[in-house]
């Protein structure tokens, strides 16, 4: 259950960054509360999650989910660059998270 929390807290910190680029600099009311309540349920679900996983690897993932799913979702509707360094990068990224987990032994 602890993969499952870690997973909705990644899945609700994309929410929450998206949540904050459409808030405008806290300016946009809806976008600014939607920020905050994926915020704290992003930390919410990680906590829950840390009640068993081990720190490292769980951080690991939980960056990784919100950064790359962040990337993607610019590429895909705010239009931001596709460049191939860019996507070599993201990959990078992921490789790293999964090396992580892949060696903590847990």
């Amino acid at each position: 259950m602890s993969w499952i929390f870690l997973l909705i807290a990644g899945l609700a910190e994309i929410g929450s960054v998206i949540s904050l680029k459409k808030a405008n600099g806290f300016t946009k009311w809806f976008p600014s509360i939607a920020c905050l309540c994926f915020g704290s349920l992003s930390f919410y679900f990680l906590s829950l999650s840390l009640k068993t996983l081990p720190i490292g690897p769980a951080y690991a993932i939980w960056t990784a989910i919100g950064s790359v799913g962040s990337v993607l979702f610019g590429m895909v509707f705010f239009q931001e660059s596709r460049d191939r360094k860019r996507i070599a990068l993201i990959i990078c990224i992921l490789i790293g998270a999964i090396g992580v987990k892949l060696t903590s032994g847990h």
